[in-house]
Formats: structure tokens, C-alpha cells, sequence
């Protein structure tokens, strides 16, 4: 038995999900702690030797992970979202990525003495940035949230759309290369690939689709089967015409997840566990194949390439995508900083690489640790300098007023249209679709999805957003939902209803210490007494206090039938009534309580009382559903 290779093997899972977990400590891009450390068990220290361990299957290895890596982003490509993004998030799609294209491909050439075929290579290769780069640099940055849209939306759609020109310009190249006739046969070779990569995917991505659509696969053999088919289909595109594989599993994605009717929710987030571990190996290795001799070879003239990509090509990309638009120069200004690069750059440049070495190209090895050094750079650069800049320009976001609601049910529906009133932004997020609906009938915003998934991390927009409720009628996701979102807002800005009334006490501290959120409202208001109270028809109303109605005053005149749940002080700011703390509003603030319906009486409105103190303005004007 191989002790080594074992010891090896189990060490580079070990450091993926360290890596893993110190990103989201520090909210970094992954890559970048796993690219650091790859460097460290290979040139550094010569401990992990990935062609020694792998010999010859370390290139179906990396063939296969990219093909599954171009298929999970081709598969997040939505085409009706590319209509709704606006006219600057096109642009910086179309003639951007052009303009990105040729300076990466010129600077390339001239400071580096790349051939005009690498150069192009490289060029389409470094054009992309990516989901999983832009978003935590985003929760660092927390622009504005038309800088934010902008740069999640280009981040989401740039993947696969990088991804395809760069598997095209390489074909280009490996059919200018393996043909020896002229301009004419070269392209045919070409078409010949990529009319044989796209029919191979559209088919084996519409048929798949039928395949969901009419539930002929029981539901534990969709992940199994998708990604069977995946290394089915750039195998065989790949024997049917050379090097089309990349091309069909792109079109495949892109297929299966515009059709109507087909679900690919669970598959994107199996897709999305496989990557962590698979991609995050991946990497390791990928970086520690890189030599120092490689890095002395590139020179002065790579930071060069890293500074014309960073001064040049990104702000004339913005600066052209943004003409005519609302967008202020301050705006423009941070959205040409931030364009960190990222997973598909990586993993398409060191299979290029080894591809272009075995045909020849001697400055082949040299793009994976040009791309690197471009990713490093522009990750640790960016997270450096975005989040001061974006305050020395004033376009950081301002306060987090805004909060996220677990739930969009009837007692999360009723407390976010009575923060509206109040001027709070709320978000919604809730796994059942009549639910979601509900709410986007009633103007809330909303997010269709669960609140921990991967698809929530990439997706859910928290600009503004700085506090969080679990209102779900299910205390485990509440639970869980705390401890995703205490890192992103703080351990004292995520809250939860009780977890059961009739709990022992032992039982209900040792959920709140280990799981930490506060309590809201008070122990004793759970989620179904919520639920019955708003039921029976009782309202959420705001009550401003005075010097001669005092917040004692309040709790007397109403006794047991208000329940306290949210106060403002004079300043506007929302305080939060909580289990473990007692708020005292004082003399201008405004409660919102629950108001429980009077037997008999239907409790609408609260007419002035005689003895001349305030009365209550109702912030729902009618019985809540």
C-alpha cells in the first residue's frame, strides 16, 4: 500500500477545507487562500507533487473538473436575466469584454513576447471575474446598491460567456495547429468542432431536460445522472470531433437551465457541494505544479500585464460601457476598480496549458502562473483598497436600515408591511413558492430559495440589509439561518422567535447558548401563538408616546392585549424588543405593538381619549390576513 499517496491525498482535502473555512472567517475569495497554499506544499516546500502523485491521469482529472466547473456556471446563465440586467450590464458584456480582450491580449504580447496565438488566448482567459470572487468582496466593499447590481449581475453572466470565448479561441488554435492546410482548412477544422460541440450539447441538454420535465427520473438520480451526463457528453463530443467537449458541456448547462418547467435547483446545489471539494482540490494541486523558474522567467514584465489589465483595460471597459448612463463619476470610478479574477480563469488556463504543451508550444506552461499572479494580484489589491475608496468617493452604502426575514408567511408578511410604513426595507425569503407569491402580491421584496444555500450566498442581494428575523414556522432552519447569518451582521443583529413555549428550561438554554440569536419579543411568543393572534384579526399598530403618555401608561392602558415588538427612537432607529432585554422607550418614541382583537369588537381604530393623552395610529389600516 502507497502510504504517501494516501497521506497525500487525505492532506489536500484537509487544506481545501481549511481554506474554505478561513475565506469565510475573513470574507475573501476562496481561491485566494487556496492558490496561496497549493504554492506552499508545491514550490515551496516540495511536499505535494501532483505529477508523481497522478502521473497520467492528472489531465483527465483536470479535463473532467472543468468540464463540470463550465457546465455549474453555463448552468446558472439565465436568459431572461440577461434582458432585465439593464443597458451598462450588457455593454460591459459585449463591446467591455472586447475591450478587455484586446488589451489582455496586446499587453501580453508586447510586454512578454507571448505569440499572437497565446496572447489571444490568454487574453479571452482573463476577461471573466466571477460569482464567487465578486460577492465577498462585495460584503467587504458595500457599495451603493447600483454598484453592487451592476457588479453581481456582470460577475453571474461574464462566467460562462468568458468561459465560451475562451474554449473558442483555444479550438482556434488547436485546429490552426493540428491541420496543416491553409486559412480555408482551418476554419473548416473549427466549424467542424464547434458545430459539433454546440449539437452535441443542445441535444443531450433538451433531451435531459424532457427527461426532468416529465419526472421519468426518480428524484435521487437526478444528481447522479447529471453528472454522469456531463462526463458522458465531453467524452463523447470530444471522440466525435477533438477538443468540442468544453464547448458541449457549456451548451448542455446553458440548455437544461433555460427550459421551462425543469427544475435545477437541486442540481446546481449538488453541483455546488461537489465544487467545493473538488474544485478546492483542484486548485491545490493545480498551484503547486507552478515553479519559481516560471515566475523568474515571466519577470517584471508580468506585474506589468497585472497593471494593465488593473489601469487600463478595466476603466476603459467601464468608461465606455457607462456612456449615457445615470451612473455618477464616482460610481463609474469604483465599478472600473473592482474586477477581481478568479475560479474559471485558473481552472481553464492550466488546461490549456498542458494541452498546448503537448502540441508544441513552448511558452504554454507559462499562462498558469501568469494567470495566477493576475489573480492573486488583482484579489489581494481590490480587498485592500475598494472598501477606502468607495468611502473616499461616498458611495458606500449607508446605514443598514434594511432586514432579512426568514419566512414569508402570514406573520412574516404582517411585520414587514409594517416596517415598510415605517420606512424599513425588508427582504423575504421563504422556500414555498404560494408564500413568496403572497408576499410579491402584497409589493414585498422577496427571494425564492433557502436562506443558507449556496444559491442564497450567490444570489441574495443585502445591500442595505444589517439585521435578520427568523420568523419561519420551522425552528431548525431559524436556527440555522443564525448561525449563516451572525458572521454576515453580527451576533447581536440576528434574532428568532422562541422555539417552544412549553419546552423545559434546561432544553431552552441549551439551544440559545449553543445556538446563539436573540430572542424575540419574549419567551413565551412563539411562532403558532403569533400565527393565532393574526388569525383572529389582531393588527400591528404604531403608538407615539408623549410627556403625558408614558410607555407605562401604554402597557396599562392595554395590558395583556398589546405585545410590544419594535420601538423608534427620536433619531428614526428601529430598536427591537427582545427576551433578554428590557427596552424602556421614553418620550417621543413610537411602539409598534400586536394588538390582540377586543371579544365582540373589531379593532380598526382607537379614537382620542378623554383625558386628552395620545391615541394610537394604526400602521395597518385593516385586519391583517
Amino acid at each position: 500500500m502507497n502510504h504517501t499517496a494516501i497521506i497525500s491525498l487525505a492532506g489536500i482535502g484537509l487544506m481545501a477545507s481549511v481554506c474554505q473555512w478561513l475565506a469565510w472567517r475573513v470574507k475573501l475569495p476562496a481561491i485566494l487562500f487556496l492558490l496561496l497554499t497549493g504554492i506552499l506544499a508545491g514550490p515551496v516546500t516540495g511536499w505535494l507533487q501532483p505529477d508523481l502523485l497522478f502521473g497520467d491521469l492528472l489531465f483527465p482529472m483536470v479535463s473532467l473538473s472543468v468540464a463540470l466547473i463550465l457546465f455549474e456556471g453555463s448552468l446558472t446563465l439565465k436568459l431572461e436575466e440577461i434582458r432585465g440586467v439593464g443597458e451598462v450590464v450588457r455593454k460591459l458584456l459585449t463591446t467591455g469584454l472586447l475591450i478587455t480582450w484586446l488589451v489582455g491580449t496586446l499587453a501580453t504580447h508586447w510586454l512578454l513576447g507571448f505569440s499572437l496565438s497565446l496572447s489571444f488566448l490568454f487574453g479571452a482567459v482573463i476577461v471573466v471575474t466571477g460569482p464567487t470572487v465578486i460577492v465577498p468582496m462585495l460584503r467587504t466593499v458595500r457599495p451603493n446598491a447600483r454598484i453592487a447590481n451592476i457588479l453581481r449581475w456582470e460577475g453571474i453572466i461574464i462566467d460562462p460567456f468568458g468561459a465560451l470565448l475562451a474554449v473558442l479561441v483555444f479550438e482556434f488554435i488547436v485546429s490552426s495547429t493540428t491541420t496543416g492546410g491553409g486559412l480555408g482548412h482551418v476554419i473548416g477544422i473549427f466549424s467542424l468542432t464547434l458545430i459539433t460541440g454546440t449539437v452535441i450539447g443542445a441535444c443531450c441538454g433538451y433531451l435531459f431536460g424532457l427527461l426532468l420535465r416529465h419526472h421519468m427520473l426518480p428524484e435521487y438520480l437526478h444528481n447522479v445522472a447529471t453528472l454522469s451526463l456531463v462526463l458522458a457528453v465531453y467524452a463523447f463530443s470530444n471522440t466525435i470531433a477533438e477538443e468540442s467537449g468544453l464547448l458541449a458541456v457549456t451548451i448542455t448547462g446553458a440548455w437544461l437551465g433555460n427550459m421551462r418547467q425543469v427544475d435545477t435547483e437541486d442540481i446546481l446545489n449538488f453541483k455546488e457541494s461537489l465544487s467545493v471539494l473538488l474544485i478546492s482540490g483542484l486548485f491545490i494541486i493545480l498551484a503547486a505544479r507552478v515553479e519559481f523558474s516560471q515566475i523568474i522567467t515571466l519577470g517584471w514584465g508580468a506585474l506589468g500585464v497585472l497593471l494593465a489589465i488593473q489601469f487600463i483595460a478595466r476603466p476603459l471597459k467601464v468608461f465606455t460601457s457607462t456612456l449615457g448612463s445615470s451612473l455618477n463619476w464616482r460610481e463609474r470610478a469604483l465599478i472600473g476598480w473592482i474586477a477581481p479574477r478568479g475560479i474559471v480563469a485558473a481552472a481553464i488556463s492550466a488546461l490549456f496549458a498542458i494541452r498546448l504543451e503537448t502540441l508544441g508550444f513552448e511558452q504554454a506552461p507559462l499562462i498558469v502562473p501568469l494567470t495566477f499572479i493576475i489573480i492573486i494580484g488583482t484579489v489581494v489589491l481590490q480587498s485592500a483598497t475598494a472598501r477606502p475608496l468607495a468611502h473616499l468617493l461616498k458611495v458606500a452604502e449607508p446605514a443598514t436600515k434594511g432586514l432579512l426575514i426568514i419566512g414569508a408567511n402570514k406573520v412574516a408578511r404582517a411585520i414587514a408591511k409594517a416596517l415598510r410604513e415605517q420606512g424599513f426595507d425588508t427582504i423575504l425569503v421563504d422556500t414555498y413558492w404560494e408564500n413568496i407569491r403572497e408576499a410579491r402580491m402584497e409589493g414585498l421584496r422577496t427571494f425564492y430559495g433557502n436562506p443558507v444555500s449556496d444559491h442564497a450566498d450567490r444570489q441574495l442581494e443585502l445591500v442595505g440589509i444589517g439585521r435578520m428575523l427568523g420568523l419561519s414556522p420551522h425552528k431548525e432552519l431559524n436556527l440555522l439561518s443564525i448561525l449563516r447569518y451572525q458572521r454576515e451582521f453580527g451576533k447581536n443583529a440576528v434574532y428568532r422567535l422562541s422555539v417552544a413555549a412549553d419546552d423545559n428550561k434546561a432544553s431552552k438554554t441549551s439551544v440559545t447558548t449553543q445556538q446563539g440569536g436573540r430572542v424575540l419579543f419574549d419567551d413565551e411568543m412563539t411562532y403558532p401563538k403569533l400565527a393565532g393572534l393574526v388569525s383572529r384579526g389582531a393588527e400591528i399598530r404604531a403608538t407615539t408616546l408623549g410627556d403625558e403618555f408614558s410607555f407605562e401608561d401604554y402597557r396599562e392602558k392595554h395590558g395583556r392585549n398589546a405585545i410590544p415588538l419594535f420601538a423608534l427612537n427620536t433619531k428614526g432607529e428601529l430598536r427591537i424588543f427582545v427576551a433578554d432585554d428590557k427596552l424602556k422607550p421614553a418620550s417621543g418614541w413610537t411602539i409598534m405593538s400586536i394588538i390582540r382583537p377586543r371579544e365582540g369588537k373589531s379593532e380598526k381604530s382607537i379614537t382620542k381619549p378623554s383625558n386628552g393623552k395620545p391615541a394610537d395610529k394604526s400602521s395597518a389600516s385593516k385586519s391583517l390576513p
